[in-house]
């Protein structure tokens, strides 16, 4: 168990990228895993005029206390799939954050005390699952798996909940993204 009681457990998470990358799904899985493990959640959303394509993000803040500001304004975790979404909210990121990024279309990503997790997500995802739509779905599990913000357990029962036709093809993202992160190694690890 938790010895440290007094501290309060808050984490803002910002899933960033386009429209149609399953980014507000995404969103709505986290914020279920957090709600079935008792924690107060604030789940938001935004996108561009145009859906498949325009911007796109998804905001969750998760804490053991009452949240009173709704807003997501300093990350603890960021997801970049998008260049535009990296460039835009990276300096949000705070120190210490951890920065996951789709090396498909996320090609500058300077930090500097951040944990960078870069991987080809949306080719990992056409190569290994047949199709660039459980990107999300790999990304937020790998997110989940790096982080602890929630239990494996809790985000499974959310992602098989969640739209239960999917849910065979959302767990082999959740196996394959289990697999890439037990194979990660960070670059500035000694």
């Amino acid at each position: 168990m938790n010895n440290n009681h007094n501290k309060v457990m808050k984490k803002e998470v910002r899933l960033s990228g386009s429209g149609g990358q399953g980014l507000l799904t995404a969103g709505l899985i986290l914020a279920k895993a957090a709600t079935c493990e008792g924690l107060k959640v604030i789940q938001s959303q935004s996108y561009g005029a145009a859906s498949r394509g325009g911007s796109s993000r998804a905001d969750v803040i998760v804490s053991d206390e009452a949240i009173y500001y709704p807003e997501a304004t300093r990350f603890d975790v960021l997801v970049a799939l998008t260049q535009e979404s990296c460039d835009k909210f990276l300096p949000s990121l705070c120190d210490h954050g951890t920065l996951i990024v789709d090396t498909v279309f996320v090609k500058n990503y300077n930090t500097t005390d951040q944990h960078v997790y870069a991987l080809p997500f949306t080719m990992i995802a056409m190569e290994k699952l047949g199709s660039a739509l459980p990107t999300n779905i790999l990304a937020l599990s790998f997110l989940v798996l790096a982080t602890n913000i929630v239990s494996e357990k809790s985000l499974k029962d959310a992602i098989k909940e969640f739209k239960p036709q999917y849910a065979e093809s959302n767990m082999k993202a959740f196996r394959l993204a289990k697999k890439l992160l037990e194979e990660y190694e960070l670059p500035f690890q000694e």
